[in-house]
């Protein structure tokens, strides 16, 4: 194995170790919520993001340009990565009545400033890689 591959693992692993040290004082309800909210990130990966990412990735090659497709996937795997992670405050679960200090904001609306501006972002990569490979096929 590789240096780096074992630089990464050590890395990793002290991660890990930080992570477990810092739930020490945690109570039985706390690691079970805990674990409850990794499983549900993992369900909502497998069930929801990724079928839905090979949905529209399937319909995408039938619309987009072949230069335009690797932009697509990685702009739709990161947005819905953040959209699900983001769940909660935008679906406004765990206010409370008794705390008008929680989800206070208007997250839906940042959320939808964020992503005009990620799917713009991803666009103009689209647009700059099909250009980029235009000029390279050309001159060769």
């Amino acid at each position: 194995m590789s240096a780096t591959r074992w630089a990464t693992g050590a890395v990793g692993l002290a991660m890990i170790a930080v992570g477990v040290w810092s739930m020490r004082g945690f109570d039985a309800d706390q690691l079970v919520s805990m674990v409850v909210w990794l499983a549900g990130g993992v369900v909502a990966h497998d069930l929801v993001l990724a079928p839905l990412t090979l949905l529209v990735l399937l319909l995408g090659t039938r619309v987009l340009p072949a230069r335009a497709r690797p932009a697509a996937v990685v702009g739709l795997v990161v947005w819905g990565g953040v959209t699900i992670a983001t769940a909660n405050v935008l679906l406004d679960v765990g206010g409370r009545p008794d705390n008008p200090t929680l989800l206070n904001r208007p997250y839906v609306a940042w959320w939808l400033v964020l992503s005009a501006a990620w799917w713009t972002g991803v666009a103009v990569v689209a647009w700059w890689t099909g250009r980029r490979g235009r000029a390279l096929t050309r001159g060769a």
